[in-house]
């Protein structure tokens, strides 16, 4: 536990800082989560509009410094991938 005055002002600016990474992360996965749900009900049309959706949470986060800039990369072509694969099977 903090013990100085600036300690306990730098504890609960990070509590602070946390949470909104938390929120960030939050949005980040349940996006890609929904397309890969719609995915796997082979729910294409959906899967397509929701994936800007995502492109959205992904930039937001690399934009925060929440993630990476070439794992938000990696992350949408894996989604865009995952869409258009499993459309051309069809």
């Amino acid at each position: 536990m903090p013990i100085t005055k600036s300690a306990k002002k730098a504890h609960a600016v990070s509590l602070t800082k946390k949470a909104a990474n938390d929120r960030t992360k939050k949005t980040l996965k349940e996006g890609t989560k929904t397309i890969e749900k719609l995915v796997i009900a082979k729910n294409w049309k959906d899967a397509k509009s929701s994936l800007a959706k995502a492109y959205s949470a992904i930039d937001k986060a690399a934009k925060k410094g929440v993630i990476k800039k070439n794992t938000a990369s990696r992350k949408k072509s894996r989604l865009s991938r995952m869409a258009k694969e499993k459309n051309s099977e069809k």
